[in-house]
């Protein structure tokens, strides 16, 4: 069962302004610093509060640890956790939520407009589990992972379970500009 939370569209903003500033200035940023000095920001889909979702997770009744591939061919150890279904208009599709060893929810995704809207290898949410046990699942969150940026980084590989063709029209879109690096 998933139900709609309340959309704070200043407040997703600012937060947009924040990272582009930090891609841009910071000396953490995950851009070398030619592309910082290019970086025209990042590109998102307009807020959409239909995508914010305060679900109640089917737990795995045995957590069963997976390796999930990287970018970088090694393998990083991840439990799943649960699932938990998404409607956009008439199609439903089921999502894994997966917990790292140290206890962190992670929420890998490759949607339907992967490859062409969003990055292909897919995108990610961090999530934390509420006091109820719920999670709030908010899509306009959506990141790239730092391996879209640049081949500095390795990042974790969507599994299969998590690749869906509805489209989920919130969060971070393809990166484009002059500042991205070619492959």
């Amino acid at each position: 069962m998933t139900a709609q939370t309340q959309m704070d569209v200043d407040g997703l903003l600012d937060f947009r302004d924040r990272k582009d500033a930090f891609f841009r200035d910071h000396p953490q940023s995950p851009l070398t610093p030619h592309q910082q000095h290019t970086f025209t920001g990042l590109q998102y889909y307009d807020p959409n509060p239909n995508l914010i979702l305060k679900v109640t997770v089917d737990e795995v009744t045995e957590q069963d640890q997976i390796l999930m591939q990287t970018t970088g061919n090694e393998l990083r150890p991840f439990f799943r956790y649960g699932t938990f279904d998404v409607s956009v208009e008439d199609e439903t599709e089921t999502l894994t939520i997966y917990r790292s060893p140290d206890g962190h929810f992670f929420l890998p995704f490759v949607d339907g407009g992967a490859g062409s809207e969003t990055y292909g290898a897919g995108r990610y949410l961090d999530l934390d589990r509420e006091p109820d046990g719920t999670f709030v699942v908010d899509f306009n969150l959506a990141y790239n992972p730092y391996c879209a940026y640049n081949e500095m980084f390795v990042c974790p590989i969507t599994p299969a379970e998590n690749r869906v063709s509805l489209k989920l029209e919130a969060g971070e879109k393809l990166p484009q500009g002059e500042w991205v690096e070619k492959a």
